[in-house]
């Protein structure tokens, strides 16, 4: 079978092409993309080429595909995963396979995995390490959030607690304590906010700040008040840049007691110290954004850390169990991070936006592989649409979805769109 996939071969160079697959093997799976959405990850590779860990030496001779938060449906089951997996069924794939030690992963290892692509072939060790994970929603944009979702998860899940005098520690977030989440009106805060408003383990009062109140409007426009309050939490929205003594304030909203936990979606020093001066006894500290600057680094108040028992930890992305999470809710309808998207586009956009990726404002960055569509902003489908049918109609389906990308919007484009095949 053909398929058209975008391929890296070194630094910078990315190459849109058509080529055959291999004909899978009794243990592998024929599949085909539908959705992908572009992560900094894929430029980072894309930018350091075979010096980056998880690219092959050899990929100058045998290009890899990108991408890797993707979505599509089985087409075709080998003997061996037969009693398992079944044509038409949608998946999703935890890329870090950690399969025998192995740093490879689809979307930067394999010649002919990846997301940029329209139909690929699954090998043995993603179904072997209980990567190929089943979905049941209804929009496969869902699937391709779910990778990114699972590293918001992951935060939740890595903080701990401890109890005077027992040296264990009791994972996860303080539950019905209190939480703040700076710089947190980002996509991937909108996704944490998402999260923690509908998880079965949730603080008593959660406050989410930033210096930008047009976000923060639309942050609490996405995830209300009212929302977070039938849900048992006390909601918060805070501009601590027109806030007089923020940090006194915030303190304030908990009895003087600080917050259990604090997680920073920003890499910024006064932000970290920040977070370290609003713990409370046995604070936690969840440092999420991951900085680009090797050297970056923050005070940290070693008093408290002696006399409070405050901590730090850190996360980068999720495990297979957080992702299994973000299916299963996403499935059951009580996790919906569209917010996160604020782009969409068709196979033909990847390269240039991948490359551009640091350059470019929003959160992610959506790619139909079987469709052949410009990068857009969503706020944009209306502009667009003047001159252009396909647009116009989007623009009308966000429109009546708050802003915010669907399932129906997905439908019509996948029906609508100029094919890729």
């Amino acid at each position: 079978m053909k398929t058209k996939a975008v391929r890296l071969y070194g630094k910078n160079d990315l190459r849109l092409e058509t080529f055959d697959l291999p004909g899978i093997k009794e243990d592998e799976i024929l599949a085909k993309v539908v959705s992908d959405s572009l992560c900094m990850s894929s430029y980072k590779a894309v930018r350091q080429g075979a010096d980056h860990k998880r690219v092959p030496d050899d990929v100058a001779i045998h290009p890899v595909i990108i991408g890797h938060e993707f979505c599509g449906e089985i087409i075709e089951v080998g003997k061996k995963w037969q009693n398992k997996f079944h044509s038409g069924s949608k998946f999703s794939i935890q890329p870090a396979l950690n399969y025998k030690g192995s740093l490879d992963a689809p979307g930067y290892s394999y010649r002919y995995i990846g997301g940029n692509a329209t139909y690929i072939v699954i090998p043995n060790e993603v179904m072997e390490m209980n990567c190929l994970l089943e979905y049941s929603g209804d929009a496969f944009f869902l699937g391709s959030l779910a990778e990114p979702m699972s590293c918001v998860i992951g935060a939740f899940h890595a903080a701990y607690h401890t109890r005077n005098g027992i040296y264990h520690h009791e994972m996860g977030i303080k539950e019905g304590g209190n939480m703040a989440i700076l710089a947190g009106v980002g996509p991937m805060g909108l996704a944490a906010i998402n999260y923690i408003v509908h998880s079965p383990r949730r603080p008593a009062l959660l406050i989410v700040t930033d210096i930008d109140n047009a976000r923060l409007t639309r942050a609490a426009s996405l995830y209300t008040v009212e929302e977070a309050a039938r849900n048992g939490i006390r909601l918060v929205y805070l501009n601590t840049q027109e806030t007089p003594d923020a940090e006194k304030h915030m303190r304030g909203l908990t009895g003087g007691k600080g917050f259990d936990d604090v997680l920073v979606f920003a890499p910024v020093k006064q932000v970290v110290e920040q977070a370290d001066r609003l713990l409370g006894q046995d604070g936690c500290l969840n440092f999420f954004a991951g900085p680009s600057d090797t050297t970056f680094s923050a005070e940290l108040n070693f008093y408290n850390v002696h006399y409070a028992f405050t901590h730090i930890v850190g996360t980068s992305g999720g495990n297979t169990d957080d992702m299994v999470e973000a299916l299963n809710m996403m499935s059951a309808g009580t996790l919906n991070p569209a917010a996160m998207i604020t782009h969409i586009g068709g196979l033909n956009a990847v390269i240039e936006t991948t490359q551009n990726l640091p350059h470019l404002p929003g959160g992610k960055k959506l790619i139909y592989t079987h469709i052949e569509f410009p990068l857009t902003a969503l706020d944009e489908l209306d502009e667009k649409g003047k001159t252009d049918s396909l647009a116009a109609r989007l623009a009308t389906l966000v429109k009546a979805n708050n802003g915010v990308w669907s399932a129906e919007a997905e439908r019509y484009l996948l029906e609508n769109g100029r094919k890729i095949e």
